[in-house]
């Protein structure tokens, strides 16, 4: 049985009434539902975002908390609409178009069914086809969270290999030398969270105030090169230095305090995106 807590996410943004009709579509299901957010900030059409921000998000929940992510280019195609059950029983009410990836490889998911849309669907809003978040995704997700229907109740079983994945890159490490990506820029700060796990990042850093060589690049092309501080925090750098950095998921991060990076060097995100990090040779003076 869930624990009725629905979480929403999408690309809507806050300017109009998507997100309120999204709302006021769980409350027809069960009034007083209590409904959270990640995010409607996700830029739009950016699956790979919507992949990570469930990552970022879904650990500190409870078991059972359904969530609601829709970014969903392809609406009214026939890509599948889906509900993902996680290894800690978690729900996840997606369009299959990648964005079950993050969750899919770093926590895993243990069974996954298609919705049955003859049965979990808005009444009346069968000749709609442009707003699958109001009538599929918040509906089935309020009557799995309001425990309206068991999560059998979904629609068919299929197989979890079968689900649409995008593509991902993992670091890795040669000859003391750090490879990996950027995984998403820390908004509104700009920073940027790599895939490179702090237990790798140890393996070349001593300790807080060694320096390394930091490099990005994109499509072939060098974004940056600079030697740069591994801070315990923003507190050890001057205003405007980058430092590189342990953050909230014990990934490294790479940072300017009180500047943004991102917006700085014009820094995206996913497996076009590299960065190397190699420890800076120490400066002997005599």
């Amino acid at each position: 049985m869930t624990t009725g807590l629905l979480v929403f996410q999408s690309d809507f943004g806050k300017s109009d009434g998507a997100v309120s009709a999204m709302h006021g579509v769980a409350n027809s299901v069960q009034l007083g539902i209590p409904i959270f957010e990640i995010t409607h900030q996700i830029p739009q059409y950016n699956i790979w975002e919507a992949s990570y921000r469930l990552l970022q998000s879904i650990g500190y929940w409870p078991a059972g908390t359904v969530f609601v992510s829709i970014v969903d280019p392809g609406v009214g195609s026939d890509r599948r609409a889906v509900v993902a059950k996680t290894v800690n029983d978690h729900y996840i009410i997606t369009p299959d178009n990648g964005t079950l990836t993050h969750v899919k490889q770093f926590i895993g998911i243990s069974e996954v069914r298609e919705i049955d849309e003859s049965v979990n669907r808005l009444p009346q809003s069968g000749e709609s086809h442009t707003f699958h978040g109001r009538d599929i995704f918040a509906y089935t997700g309020a009557r799995l969270a309001a425990g309206v229907i068991e999560y059998e109740g979904v629609g068919p079983a299929i197989d979890p290999a079968v689900l649409v994945s995008l593509p991902l890159k993992m670091s890795k490490i040669v000859d003391e030398v750090i490879k990996g990506i950027v995984d998403i820029i820390d908004r509104p700060f700009g920073n940027l969270w790599t895939n490179i796990s702090r237990a790798q990042f140890k393996e070349i850093a001593e300790q807080h105030g060694d320096s390394f060589e930091v490099t990005i690049t994109t499509d072939g092309r060098t974004i940056y090169n600079n030697i740069m501080t591994y801070g315990r925090s923003f507190a050890d750098l001057h205003i405007g230095e980058p430092l590189v950095y342990v953050n909230s998921l014990d990934n490294i991060g790479i940072a300017i305090n009180q500047g943004s990076f991102a917006d700085a060097y014009r820094v995206g995100t996913g497996t076009n995106w590299e960065i190397v990090i190699r420890k800076a040779p120490r400066i002997v003076y005599e």
